[in-house]
């Protein structure tokens, strides 16, 4: 009689594909159990700010173009309080002590919001008697109050649109709009 092919077990060092098997390998690079991230960038942990594809942050002392001179050297430290007066919007040109290009100021991270001021008074005007202007800058306790007593009978709306225009206002992190 003839030997049934399909009772025949495959060897140990095979797998069903006729291919060796590859020893087990060890935990992954970095800490056991955490996926590796995407091409080498660092892994941030939760809470932690995210930061904008393309904005890596220039860095080093600043140089801003002001009534057609430069004013400068100034730290990041002074870039953000001259900001967060009203000294430079998010359109002033700057630029850093090794790269001769200028640049917008709201590209230095952390300097500016990364919410927009022409959004946000739209949304004021629009829909700010909801309180949505509040919840898109992240106030969003302010929001809920302002939603709830329908901007304030009308009245905290005026005010807001008012704030808003004349960019009074900040974000949830008090950091001035772009």
């Amino acid at each position: 009689m003839t030997e049934d092919p399909l009772a025949k077990q495959p060897p140990e060092n095979n797998n069903p594909y006729g291919q060796p098997q590859q020893p087990p390998q060890g935990p992954p690079p970095g800490q056991y159990g955490q996926q590796p991230t995407p091409y080498g960038q660092p892994q941030q942990g939760y809470g932690q700010p995210q930061q904008a594809y393309g904005q890596g942050g220039p860095t080093g002392p600043f140089f801003i173009s002001a009534m057609g001179g430069e004013q400068g050297p100034l730290d990041i430290n002074q870039l953000a309080q001259m900001a967060a007066g009203g000294s430079i919007k998010g359109e002033t040109m700057v630029r850093t002590q090794q790269n001769q290009n200028w640049f917008p100021a709201k590209q230095v991270p952390g300097l500016f919001s990364q919410k927009e001021w022409l959004t946000t008074l739209l949304l004021s005007v629009l829909l700010g008697g909801l309180g949505v202007d509040r919840f898109y800058l992240g106030h969003i306790g302010l929001g809920i109050a302002k939603l709830v007593t329908l901007g304030g009978c009308g009245i905290w709306s005026i005010i807001d649109i008012v704030l808003v225009a004349m960019r009074k206002i900040t974000d949830s992190d008090g950091r001035p709009l772009a």
